[in-house]
Formats: C-alpha cells, structure tokens, sequence
C-alpha cells in the first residue's frame, strides 16, 4: 500500500467515524423551545422531558440572556451567554 493510498484510507475512516459523534461541545439530547413574543422581548422556554430548565429572555432593545436553574431545585440564575448546557437533571426520567 502506498503513502497516498495509506493516508487516504486513515482520511476517510477518522472523517466517517467523526460523522457519526455528536458534535464537540453539544448535548445529544435536543430541547423543545417555545416561544412568546411582546412588544418589548422574546421569552423562550427550553424543556427536556417536559422539565423546564432555561429561559431565554430577548429584549428588543438589549442583549439577550437566560434564567438557568442547573441543578432542579427551581432557583434560576441569570446567565449572559449565547447558550446554556443541558443539565443532567432534565435528562434523568
């Protein structure tokens, strides 16, 4: 076997195989997100398995953030970032 034809081989096996893994960095499970809008902000609602565990607020005249509660207990923490994780407690059924 050549060095071309070694190297594609190893080429296409390690991009099959990484087709196949969730992404790096991302949950496999995927939320339901509804919706609300006003007249001054969007409220998404991030549910897995029914359990609500984030809430994105989008102001219409600021940056969006969410309301996080990463362990259950109901008590939502403001985060500004793009996106949360899902946590491990929605996921549990």
């Amino acid at each position: 076997m050549t060095k071309w034809s070694r190297t594609t081989l190893l080429l296409t096996a390690l991009l099959i195989g990484g087709l196949s893994l969730p992404a790096f960095g991302q949950s496999a499970v995927q939320p339901r997100i509804t919706s609300q809008q006003d007249d001054q902000r969007t409220i998404d609602e991030y549910r897995v398995n029914g359990k609500l565990y984030a809430i994105r607020i989008a102001p219409n005249d600021g940056k969006a953030y969410f309301l996080y509660d990463d362990n259950g207990d109901g008590d939502f923490k403001r985060i500004d970032a793009p996106s949360v994780p899902v946590p491990d407690w929605v996921q549990n059924d």
